[in-house]
């Protein structure tokens, strides 16, 4: 794992050089493109010169793509085969994974926050993209402690499969296990590894995602996280920050 993350970081730092010489944009592909973290992440990616491809279902949520600075591209992800993905994500630097089911039947959880998310690291990888992050939830672990007869189990469930096929990629990944998602404004500042409940915005788990892109330490880590006090550029980078899972 330690070789493998120094020769991501190396392919990442080579990257931001060379986008620093040739003034070139990276294109990132957000899965989930219509959801509030995603729009305010492709915000985010065009305020810094970056181009968002967001992947959205329906054609009707174009316009709200745009106006965020998105590029939209409409494909159903729940229903779509590898090969459909991987043309989708063909010629981007990274994907972002922040779709979901939203609630609903155990089974449309599991066919998007399982199945679909799991189609899309294959496709990443068939399509040649190094660069993924997984916005998953603080509590995805084995013991994550959700009874079976909870609605929320196979969100759980769910999330975890995801999070572990992932990890078994050829990959350059980050998962992102933010706490209670609030629409509190930013602030820009996270703790990691948060003790007890946590919470934070929406707007700040876009930041954090934006930030983990281009950042090469970030790679082969789980980073859970809450509202806080210490700049986000720090957070990720500290020792803690994979809340002792990478």
């Amino acid at each position: 794992m330690r070789q493998s993350c120094d020769s991501a970081g190396r392919r990442i730092r080579q990257k931001s050089i060379d986008k620093e010489e040739d003034s070139d944009m990276e294109r990132i592909v957000i899965v989930g493109g219509h959801g509030k973290v995603a729009l305010h992440l492709a915000r985010l990616l065009a305020d810094r010169g970056d181009e968002a491809t967001s992947v959205i279902r329906k054609a009707e949520q174009k316009a709200d793509i745009e106006q965020a600075g998105g590029t939209p591209l409409v494909l159903d992800v729940e229903n779509a085969d590898v090969d459909e993905m991987a043309k989708a994500f063909s010629g981007a630097d990274a994907v972002v994974w922040s779709a979901g089911a939203g609630g609903g039947s155990a089974e449309r959880t599991y066919a998007v926050d399982r199945d679909a998310a799991q189609r899309a690291v294959d496709a990443a990888s068939k399509a040649g993209i190094r660069r993924f992050v997984m916005v998953s939830w603080i509590g995805s672990t084995p013991d994550h402690g959700i009874d079976p007869d909870d609605s929320f189990f196979a969100y759980a469930d769910a999330k975890l499969a995801a999070d572990d096929h992932l990890r078994a990629s050829d990959l350059d990944w980050t998962i992102l296990g933010p706490g209670t998602l609030t629409t509190d404004e930013p602030t820009g500042r996270i703790t990691t590894a948060p003790q007890g409940k946590a919470e934070v915005s929406r707007a700040d788990v876009a930041a954090v995602a934006a930030a983990v892109l281009v950042q090469p330490a970030t790679v082969g880590r789980f980073i859970r996280f809450g509202a806080g006090d210490t700049l986000i550029a720090e957070a990720i980078v500290a020792d803690r920050a994979d809340g002792g899972q990478a």
